[in-house]
């Protein structure tokens, strides 16, 4: 294996080989040996200092003038090896920064994983997309003893591993509460304990969460400042507006959160999502709510499932396949 000394050897050899023969292959030697250098971590500096060495064996007689260029670029290179070996030292602290948050996304990934239920009279659709590598996104799904679905799906203000790590508390959270407390009042209530306890106060987090009875077929819901659902109505063919009043999470403990009721008929469907739906920018600007509306009806006749990812990819592509935020869509259809 070539260490340094080796290294210099094979360069003077290779350097007095094409002064004298001036050959192609002996530049794609020296092509290989400035890898080999980068390798072994040889200074510029160090490479010219080689050069002028080799230039005085083969060329004695060479004028001081040449000599006199070679000792100004050696002073010039030592200033840019020493930013070249910063820049060096900052790309292998990125990549291990890199690994580290792949690792993290990971963890995080495992940690909030939920199960979509599977209930005959439902039809469920979920997409959850980080726009970076870490999700400040988070949804929920709850079926507990008497087949009550619940489903919560939060977004924190801020991004990167505070956010994940308040996503994870909150999951945690959430797993803690008994089935007897599920009424989405009371759960954003004990959220928001939690919240106001356990997170810094400048970071804050908006929720929605509802609980559909398959018995009565009733939708009961609350929100902590979310961003508004939309209900689809089969009957009219109409969009419109799932209005709750509520304060975001963490911001005063004795909160109360009010729960609003809806009956839900055969075919309707109940959309949720965080703002990096609603707030998909794209070269003319955010689009308008109508526009999302409008994509939703183009796939209205699909599988929950389906409608939430052709809605996602059209949006991805409208912003040029780059999400300026993190991106999450339910639908829940109610279909007998």
């Amino acid at each position: 294996m070539l260490n340094r000394e080796n290294i210099e050897e094979l360069y003077r050899e290779t350097l007095a080989a094409y002064v004298k023969e001036q050959s192609e292959e002996v530049l794609y030697k020296g092509q290989q040996l400035s890898r080999k250098t980068i390798e072994q971590d040889v200074a510029p500096e160090e490479i010219i200092s080689w050069h002028k060495s080799v230039l005085l064996d083969l060329f004695p007689e060479t004028r001081s003038e040449i000599l006199d260029s070679l000792d100004f670029l050696l002073e010039v290179m030592m200033g840019y090896g020493l930013a070249y070996r910063e820049n060096q030292s900052l790309r292998h602290f990125q990549q291990e920064l890199k690994s580290e948050m792949d690792i993290a996304a990971n963890v995080q990934n495992t940690l909030l994983e939920t199960k979509i239920p599977e209930v005959p009279q439902l039809e469920i659709g979920a997409v959850s997309v980080p726009a970076k590598r870490m999700n400040g996104d988070y949804y929920h799904f709850i079926q507990d003893e008497e087949n009550c679905i619940g489903v919560g799906i939060a977004d924190v203000i801020g991004k990167g591993i505070p956010a994940a790590l308040c996503m994870s508390m909150i999951k945690y959270a959430m797993d803690s509460i008994p089935d007897q407390r599920h009424e989405p009042g009371n759960v954003l209530k004990s959220l928001n304990r939690v919240v106001e306890q356990n997170v810094d106060p400048s970071m804050f987090i908006t929720m929605f969460y509802g609980l559909y009875n398959p018995a009565t077929a009733i939708f009961s819901y609350a929100s902590a400042g979310h961003e508004i659902p939309m209900y689809y109505s089969a009957a009219s063919g109409q969009f419109e507006d799932l209005y709750a009043k509520g304060l975001l999470l963490g911001i005063n403990k004795e909160t109360n959160y009010q729960q609003y009721e809806r009956h839900v008929q055969i075919g309707d469907m109940i959309i949720l999502m965080s703002d990096g739906v609603t707030e998909c920018r794209t070269d003319e600007g955010f689009i308008e709510r109508e526009y999302l509306v409008n994509e939703i009806n183009k796939n209205i006749h699909l599988h929950p499932k389906e409608i939430v990812m052709n809605v996602y990819k059209h949006l991805e592509k409208l912003q040029h396949f780059q999400l300026r935020d993190d991106f999450t869509m339910i639908i829940l259809k109610r279909v007998s």
